[in-house]
C-alpha cells in the first residue's frame, strides 16, 4: 500500500489583516525592512501569497499598517488624565521607547508623512499643546518641532544601538573610549568638546531625550503663548 504524502502544517486559526500584520511586525524586528517580503510573509503564515493580497495591497500598505499598530500601542498607554506638559512628555518616551524597540519604525513614520501612524502621533501632540494655548498661527511650527525631534533623535538612538549590536561594541567602554578621545582634542580648536568629553562617558540617552523635550517645552512657554515647565 503506497504511502500517503506527509500533510501540510496547519495553519493557526483563520488569516485576518491584524494576523498578517502581527506576522510582518516579526519579520521587521527579525530582518528589517528588507526582509519583508511576501514570500517570507506567507511561510511564517502557512499560506499562499494571493490569501495576502486579499487583505494587504502592497508591501507599503503592510508597512504603514505595522507602523500604525505600534505607534497605536504607544499611545495607549498614555493616561488621559496628564497635564499637557506630562502628556506630551509620555507621548514621546512611548515613541522613543517603540523605535527603541522597532527601530524599523523610525524609517516608516519618516517616509511616510501625512499617513496614518504619521497623524495619530500628530493629533496626540497637537491636542496637548492646543491645551498650552500655542497660537493657532504657530501650532504647524511647534508640533513640526516636536515631531522632527522625537522621530529624529529616537530614530538615532535605535541606529547607535543596532550599530552597536552589530559591532559587538559594549556601551560603557564604547563611551569611555569617545570621551578619552574628544578630552584630548586640541584644546585651541576643540574647547566646547573637550569640555563635555567627560560628561559623555556616563550619560543616559532616555534621560537626555526627555531633557530635550523640557527645552522645547520651556521654549514654548518663553513664547508667552503658554505655561513654563
Amino acid at each position: 500500500m503506497a504511502k500517503r504524502p506527509p500533510a501540510p502544517p496547519r495553519r493557526e486559526g483563520s488569516l485576518s489583516r491584524d494576523r498578517i500584520i502581527e506576522a510582518a511586525i516579526v519579520i521587521l524586528d527579525e530582518a528589517g525592512e528588507g526582509g519583508l517580503t511576501f514570500r517570507a510573509l506567507a511561510e511564517r503564515l502557512v499560506t499562499g501569497p494571493g490569501a495576502i493580497y486579499w487583505h494587504i495591497a502592497n508591501k507599503g500598505e503592510l508597512l504603514v499598517a505595522a507602523c500604525d499598530a505600534i505607534v497605536a500601542r504607544a499611545m495607549s498607554e498614555v493616561s488621559g488624565d496628564a497635564t499637557p506638559e506630562a502628556s506630551i512628555r509620555a507621548i514621546a518616551l512611548g515613541m522613543f521607547d517603540a523605535i527603541d524597540e522597532h527601530p524599523w519604525v523610525g524609517s516608516a513614520l519618516t517616509h511616510a508623512p501625512g499617513q496614518l501612524p504619521a497623524v495619530r502621533l500628530l493629533e496626540r501632540l497637537g491636542q496637548p499643546l492646543r491645551a498650552l494655548g500655542v497660537r493657532r498661527d504657530r501650532e504647524w511650527t511647534t508640533v513640526s518641532a516636536l515631531l522632527s525631534y522625537i522621530l529624529g533623535v529616537g530614530a538615532q538612538n535605535a541606529a547607535n544601538r543596532q550599530f552597536a549590536l552589530t559591532e559587538g561594541l559594549e556601551r560603557g567602554a564604547f563611551l569611555a573610549s569617545v570621551s578619552t578621545a574628544w578630552s584630548e582634542l586640541d584644546a585651541e580648536d576643540y574647547p566646547f568638546a573637550r569640555s563635555i568629553g567627560e560628561q559623555l562617558r556616563d550619560h543616559d540617552d532616555r534621560e537626555d531625550f526627555l531633557a530635550g523635550i523640557d527645552l522645547i517645552l520651556g521654549g514654548i512657554g518663553s513664547l508667552g503663548h503658554g505655561p513654563t515647565v
